[in-house]
């Protein structure tokens, strides 16, 4: 029944959907970080373990890190190679773990992996959204922390977190499906502070409510929020083209204690999360909101430009990460205009090509998953729905079309080195080699049927796998695992 029920909506669920290079910390020396925290009242904690809890030693923790969605520099690639891999055996299973309702796949930093979900309500109405610390290596939980909400899906959705959790300088932050936000000590769990940022700004509820993922640079915790005027909160739901923006598509709190430093941009939010590039050669945040790409200077909040791109349906989202290449940004959407690829500068954002409006096979129709790219070449999926859908390779700089895999799936990728790791939503892991000539198929795994010891993955697998050294993460609808990969 989920399967049908999902298949036959208008749109996919999984919007977790990045931002410049994390400051990388070895976990007790700063996560302690000398910050004092007052426990609040709304919360409800599990303490699994002590204050200071054991965690394996960390021996290269640039290897052991993926510290916000889609990896440290918002590429969904790992940092380091993968030479020494024997893809003819699959990977072993470290640990495995249940989780609730939601969508996001976990974030790794220090030896600890912090995950997200919501647990405690019915299949659709959330009770509470729960943050667990595990340690990588053996999938102990050390703490993990509750928080009440109401949520109900518009469209039949879990009523979980869609987002990631970002850690950063010592802290663990976390963005709910109603707008919660939270900053946590990432050694201990404890709240440092948090807003209810939806009711703050006045969030109309979006379709799938809250999916785009927090940033975090330097001392700024951007979040893109998209909230309207009094006058507009007793609208019937789903009709977002009667709300009208009210300047804060985007927002920035200072890190240390949750207090609004700027907002900015008259559009509603979307699916995708917020970035950090270079422009002009300042700090600039890039966020594709609900009625296209917004881009603002980091440290005043000043808008430099906004480039409109949304299909004209209501019925529609923008929910891809935009992929930055030096000065220019590719975005994609997969209902009804496509994509387009933009040289922009601290003034402008001016057109490098685009799909044809006209044309049923544009370059890269992008839905909740992100491409990634290789040299001068996209590898990711693109299409609305299965059959709508496939992956494929795309020229990055033309939008030619390389290739196309026939089988007409839906799926997420992440790059290791040179492969890709390509999860369909229903659990089939292949690894391909990067190739912009022709698709290279090495190996293939089926996690949807279980494996000796190993559990299944059950749909939807909607979530890039997360590797971190020669272990990888990779979610299905109720369970997380920890594999490790074969050396030769």
């Amino acid at each position: 029944m989920t399967h049908l029920r999902i298949k036959h909506c208008f749109c996919c669920g999984q919007f977790t959907t990045p931002l410049g290079v994390a400051l990388i910390f070895i976990a007790e020396s700063l996560l302690c970080g000398g910050l004092h925290v007052v426990a609040q009242s709304g919360e409800s904690s599990t303490e699994v373990a002590s204050e200071s809890p054991s965690v394996s030693v960390v021996k290269n923790v640039e290897e052991l890190q993926w510290p916000r969605f889609l990896g440290a520099n918002y590429d969904g690639a790992a940092r380091l190679g993968d030479k020494s891999i024997d893809w003819s055996v699959e990977p072993s299973l470290q640990w495995n773990i249940e989780v609730g309702d939601g969508y996001g796949i976990a974030s790794v930093q220090g030896g600890r992996v912090y995950q997200s979900d919501a647990v405690g309500g019915s299949r659709f109405t959330a009770g509470d959204e729960r943050l667990r610390c595990l340690d990588l290596s053996s999938g102990k939980v050390l703490w993990e922390k509750q928080e009440p909400i109401e949520y109900q899906d518009l469209y039949g959705y879990e009523a979980g977190p869609r987002s990631s959790p970002i850690v950063h300088q010592g802290r663990v932050i976390t963005y709910g499906v109603t707008g919660l936000l939270v900053c946590r000590d990432a050694l201990t769990g404890r709240a440092l502070w948090k807003n209810e940022v939806s009711q703050t700004y006045g969030v109309v509820q979006n379709f799938f409510g809250v999916g785009a993922a927090p940033m975090v640079a330097g001392d700024l915790v951007v979040v893109m929020v998209g909230g309207s005027p009094p006058e507009d909160q007793d609208l019937p739901p789903g009709q977002l083209d009667r709300v009208i923006p009210n300047g804060t598509a985007l927002v920035a709190f200072d890190l240390n204690n949750g207090k609004e430093k700027w907002k900015v941009g008259d559009d509603l939010a979307s699916y995708s999360s917020p970035r950090l590039m270079k422009i002009g050669g300042k700090d600039a945040v890039i966020a594709f909101c609900r009625g296209g790409l917004l881009a603002v200077e980091l440290e005043t909040g000043r808008q430099l430009w906004k480039y409109d791109h949304r299909a004209s349906i209501l019925e529609s989202v923008n929910a891809m990460m935009p992929i930055v290449n030096k000065d220019q940004i590719f975005i994609s959407e997969c209902y009804q205009i496509g994509s387009v690829l933009l040289q922009v500068d601290p003034s402008s954002a001016n057109v490098i090509w685009k799909d044809d409006r006209r044309s049923r096979d544009k370059a890269m129709r992008s839905h909740w998953s992100t491409p990634v790219l290789v040299n001068d070449y996209l590898y990711g999926c693109s299409g609305r729905n299965a059959p709508d859908s496939d992956f494929r390779c795309v020229k990055f700089s033309t939008g030619e079309v390389q290739w196309v895999d026939p089988r007409r799936t839906r799926s997420s990728v992440t790059r290791w080195g040179d492969h890709l790791l390509v999860m369909e939503e229903r659990g089939l892991l292949e690894v391909m080699r990067v190739n912009p000539e022709r698709m290279e198929v090495i190996a293939s795994y089926d996690f949807s049927l279980p494996s000796g010891t190993r559990p299944a993955l059950r749909f939807p697998c909607w979530s890039a796998p997360v590797v971190v050294g020669d272990q990888m993460l990779i979610r299905g609808d109720r369970n997380v695992m920890c594999l490790r990969w074969s050396k030769r």
